[in-house]
């Protein structure tokens, strides 16, 4: 299987700070044990990458956000979106929710936007208590019966495989790279570095 080109350096990262905020994910997201295969990455402790040569697009990823706005993840092409899927009702999205804001605000102006999709929340109130809690600062599609996940990661792609996980969409619209469960701040930078630095 071929390696994808990523710096050890920031693979190594991440994947240390997987390890360090290691929680048990909340539960299994759309997809479950139909999991896409990750070529010219590998997987390790959770993160996988997959090579640039390799990666597939992800499908329509749109609808309403938490504020009542429309967002279509394709109208971002040309930047990096760092889609996270998180449920208030999920510890571990606590812990991570303020590295997310974090790395956020680092990237805007690097081109990086987050997306979130709140799934499997059936109170929308309590959703966006979750956000003005941990002062959110980009948008999240409200997705309670997860038809985004199965709409947005067809089969080929690496689909979020549980609460939370993290997918990293390159500049072209495909998927980069997965987390599942929760990452701190330098593991988020170690999954998003190496897609900027891709140019």
């Amino acid at each position: 299987m071929k390696r994808a080109r990523v710096s050890r350096m920031a693979l190594t990262i991440a994947l240390a700070a997987t390890g360090s905020l290691h929680l048990a994910a909340c539960g299994n997201g759309a997809g479950g044990e139909d999991r896409a295969r990750a070529t010219g990455g590998g997987t390790t402790a959770g993160v996988t990458v997959v090579a640039e040569d390799e990666r597939r697009p992800v499908g329509e990823i749109r609808g309403e956000t938490l504020a009542g706005q429309r967002l279509d993840v394709a109208d971002h092409r040309g930047e990096i979106v760092v889609i996270n899927v998180w449920a208030s009702w999920c510890g571990p999205c606590r812990a991570e929710m303020p590295h997310l804001v974090r790395a956020a605000e680092e990237t805007r102006s690097d081109g990086v936007r987050f997306v979130g999709i709140n799934t499997r929340d059936n109170d929308a109130d309590r959703a966006v208590a979750f956000e003005e809690r941990y002062g959110a600062t980009y948008p999240s599609l409200y997705d309670p019966t997860g038809e985004l996940l199965l709409s947005g990661f067809p089969k080929g792609t690496l689909p979020p495989q549980g609460v939370p996980s993290t997918v990293v969409v390159d500049r072209e619209g495909r998927v980069a790279a997965r987390a599942v469960g929760p990452l701190s701040h330098e593991g988020l930078r170690g999954l998003i570095d190496p897609v900027l630095a891709e140019g």
